[in-house]
């Protein structure tokens, strides 16, 4: 037993002097985390600064886009990001995505593919697109009168291939670097599809860089450690677990309330310690070390350790195009662009979507409206064709054990930070099948998206890693709440981990002071030694 409660205190007090450092970053820059805006362009924002569309008989239908490119878009160099099971030769290519778009003045239509490519093609000639530094700075000018910003001095800044603040964005890659006034207002255009998808004002750089960077162990790539970055957040949380469990047991075990008449340190006093920095680090640990606990433990899950959780909550490639078919349908391909009649709304976007045999056609306002005519191509995708879908996007034949409309956000689908309407919709249909994986699928009705794909493994992980990292559920989902609980856990933790700074690095000391006295006496032995064998 004994030895016991050496091994506790030992673990505690060295992985503690180890990572007291990280653990004090590690709060700072989830603080700063709290109060960032995405930098990142989210749909609604497109649409918002997006050029009004007003097509005009004469452009190209999609079908006849798509074919005339057919050459040029086959000699691209693909930069989609790979994933399992997906190739050039996985099966035909076909469309995914189709939104008749005007960018630099000019009509375009930009589609995503079956293996994640996507392309920008005139809907003048049908020709591939590459916007250049030039177009880049018509779409930012165009960009900022939409935004109200007057008579800016736009100028290119360079072009980018992977900018370190913009993610998950190969497919679009590289980026035109534009800075928009004289006040450090900066944009990222895709040279590959015109889309303006990066926004940033010094602040937002500062908050990141102190933030988002910092928290996601990104410095590591900036010194080529990129290969082992997911190991060395994995181990770190892992660790940070271990030491917030092993603080929690100490500070239950010395604390001593005076209960029942129990036996109180001296002076009445509960906890066993009389310099300041000491009682600052035993009650923030006591009163806030179950949230540090859980942070860390989250953390570490958030690396999806050994792979015990599948890989994300989104379909892959090859069962989106299984879920959409092979075949175009022929009214998408055919249909042809014309003038506008009798249309007051501000319309900035044609979007072709598809499922089966089955096609719509959606046309997006400026503030994220969806209008579509229903006489000529329906309101939306009926049961049918999404039970049809789904069951041809789960792949297993298993039984549909639930099918239904939801009208409220449930646990699993709901928005997140700065997302709205657009991104999350309602009402959305919910298809889940009686499978060994419990796959549940949430499908858009209206433009047949699939908005997630989770099984039970996922479901085990939102409660595991996103209800205790962030708390977004139930009644945090009322930010005053919600920011009250984090502000007050957060400090907590910054009392914690910075009081182990000072409690660490006197340790240290007194350590490294030991051992240089242990060395000098142990010198002084050995000269009296030596005068004594003389």
């Amino acid at each position: 037993m004994k030895f016991l409660n050496w091994l506790l205190y030992e673990v505690h007090r060295w992985l503690g002097i180890g990572l007291a450092l990280f653990m004090f970053v590690w709060f700072v820059s989830g603080l700063v985390i709290m109060y960032s805006t995405p930098m990142t362009q989210n749909r609604s924002e497109q649409l918002a600064h997006a050029q009004t569309l007003a097509p005009q008989s004469g452009w190209l239908s999609l079908g006849e886009a798509w074919e005339r490119s057919s050459a040029q878009r086959l000699a691209l160099k693909f930069t989609a990001k790979a994933e399992p099971n997906v190739n050039d030769k996985a099966g035909p290519i076909s469309i995914v995505d189709a939104k008749l778009v005007r960018i630099a003045d000019a009509p375009v239509w930009l589609v995503e593919d079956t293996r994640g490519q996507r392309v920008a093609l005139s809907a003048i000639d049908g020709s591939v697109l590459e916007t250049t530094s030039d177009n880049a700075l018509t779409i930012a000018k165009n960009w900022s009168e939409a935004k109200g910003i007057e008579n800016a001095n736009v100028h290119f800044i360079d072009t980018v291939e992977n900018p370190i603040m913009l993610r998950n964005q190969e497919a679009v890659k590289p980026f035109h670097h534009i800075a928009i006034g004289e006040d450090g207002l900066e944009v990222l255009i895709s040279a590959r599809t015109g889309e303006l998808l990066h926004v940033s004002t010094p602040i937002a750089r500062a908050l990141y860089w102190t933030g988002n960077w910092v928290h996601l162990f990104k410095p590591l790539d900036a010194i080529g450690l990129n290969s082992v970055r997911h190991d060395i957040q994995l181990w770190a949380g892992f660790t940070a677990t271990i030491a917030a469990l092993t603080g929690l047991i100490i500070g239950w075990l010395r604390w001593r309330p005076g209960f029942a008449g129990k036996k109180t340190y001296s002076q009445g006093r509960t906890q066993p310690y009389r310099e300041n920095w000491m009682k600052w680090h035993f009650w923030a640990g006591l009163l806030g070390g179950t949230a540090a606990l859980l942070w860390a433990f989250s953390g570490y899950l958030s690396t999806n350790p050994y792979k015990v959780f599948s890989p994300n909550d989104a379909a892959n490639r090859p069962e989106i195009a299984r879920y959409l078919g092979n075949d175009i349908p022929y009214l998408m391909k055919e249909w042809q662009p014309a003038p506008f009649e009798n249309v007051k709304a501000d319309i900035v976007e044609l979007n072709w979507r598809r499922l089966g045999d089955h096609a719509i056609l959606l046309a997006y306002t400026r503030e994220g409206g969806r209008l579509v005519d229903k006489t000529t191509f329906g309101e939306r995708f009926n049961e049918i064709a999404l039970v049809d879908g789904a069951k041809r996007l789960n792949g297993n034949n298993a039984p549909i054990e639930r099918f239904e409309t939801l009208t409220d956000y449930d646990s699993y689908y709901y928005p997140k930070d700065h997302q709205t309407s657009v991104e999350k919709p309602l009402p959305i249909t919910l298809v889940q099948f009686a499978d060994a994986q419990g796959t549940r699928i949430y499908i858009d009705p209206q433009d047949g998206r699939v908005l997630a794909k989770l099984d039970q493994s996922r479901r085990v992980y939102r409660w595991l890693f996103s209800a205790l990292h962030y708390w977004d559920f139930g009644w945090f989902h009322y930010e005053p709440l919600w920011q009250t609980w984090m502000l007050t856990w957060v400090g907590f933790g910054l009392v914690l981990s910075a009081s182990s700074l000072v409690i660490g690095w006197r340790r240290l000391k007194k350590t490294f002071v030991d051992l240089a006295k242990s060395k000098m006496i142990i010198l002084e032995q050995e000269k009296l030694g030596d005068k004594n064998a003389l």
